[in-house]
């Protein structure tokens, strides 16, 4: 197949039990359009590859057998991609409806700026967990540190059929090819957070827009499986997502610099009082207790001047 609708493109980092479900119900919910599906195996084990290789022979499995961000693990294989439109998707996701086929649809119908239309993601048990998202600034980051407006706030979100929203959905999203490359796929400076606002950001300013259509519903588990606790590697993401959020909100301005890191020190010390006190409650090792240890992570490299990669690279190490 040349030029399929679609090309999914899916990072796992070597886990099976979020990969398997997320594939069978490509399979089972698309039937209309035309797509191809690329797995970015990250660090898998050769025994891991070798079965689902065999057991999804249908699906191209693209090896990333170095330490990778979100970012740089998704470009291998967006730029193989042949598909009209790429959708970007997580693997802890599953289809119960056919999203591809009633996002594509919707697609070919709006005008020609939309470069982005995303599903709405729900928890296991149906309820909402994100339509639509708002503008974010480094004002509206310190607000909800401290819980003081919701993440899901204001016009561009929460609205029924086809609405504008601000920014994409980074669980899951569809975009136009050729646009997706014209801006240069996802920006590597990231490594886990916040590509996929500097993704709509640049598209906003550069006058393409983000769309949602709260009709496409897709559940996300939201990185683990109800009743598990949260992965230690956590620990290494956490901080290295936190410096690629002050890169992207701060912008290279001190005045920025000023009055964010403080703000966020002190959210991550009254988080870790919290976390660490949560902790004491269960034994180790419980989610609280990984919380607890990105708080202390985070506040560490809260005014490091590492890359994001670097930050990673130097708390996962540790976890060997």
């Amino acid at each position: 197949m040349n030029s399929p609708d679609v090309s999914v493109v899916i990072i796992c980092m070597n886990n099976l039990r979020n990969l398997y479900p997320c594939l069978e119900s490509i399979r089972e919910q698309t039937s209309e359009v035309s797509y191809e599906t690329l797995v970015v195996a990250y660090l898998f084990t050769p025994e891991n590859l070798a079965k689902v290789k065999a057991d999804f022979p249908w699906a191209t499995f693209v090896e990333s057998n170095e330490l990778r961000g979100f970012s740089e693990n998704n470009n291998l294989a967006l730029r193989v991609a042949k598909g009209r439109y790429c959708f970007v998707l997580n693997d802890d996701t599953k289809m119960e409806m056919p999203v591809l086929d009633r996002l594509v649809l919707r697609m070919d119908s709006l005008p020609e700026r939309v470069a982005v239309l995303s599903p709405v993601t729900v928890f296991p048990d149906g309820r909402v967990q994100m339509c639509g998202r708002p503008k974010c600034t480094w004002i509206t980051l310190i607000l909800t540190r401290f819980r003081l407006i919701g993440e899901n706030r204001g016009p561009y979100v929460n609205k029924p059929g086809v609405f504008k929203t601000y920014n994409l959905l980074g669980a899951a999203f569809l975009i136009r090819r050729d646009v997706f490359e014209q801006v240069g796929w996802f920006d590597e400076i990231y490594y886990f957070a916040p590509e996929d606002l500097a993704l709509s950001t640049l598209l906003n300013r550069r006058g393409w827009e983000c769309w949602m259509d709260a009709d496409v519903r897709l559940i996300h588990y939201e990185g683990m499986t109800s009743g598990h606790t949260l992965s230690m590697v956590r620990t290494a993401t956490a901080p290295a997502g936190q410096r690629g959020c002050l890169i992207f909100y701060e912008e290279g301005k001190w005045w920025r610099t000023a009055l964010l890191r403080p703000a966020l020190l002190l959210a991550h010390a009254l988080q870790f009082v919290y976390h660490g006190l949560k902790a004491l409650r269960h034994p180790r090792p419980n989610s609280d207790y990984v919380l607890w240890r990105c708080d202390i992570n985070c506040m560490r490299e809260l005014f490091s001047r590492k890359t994001p990669k670097e930050i990673f690279v130097k708390y996962y190490t540790r976890l060997s």
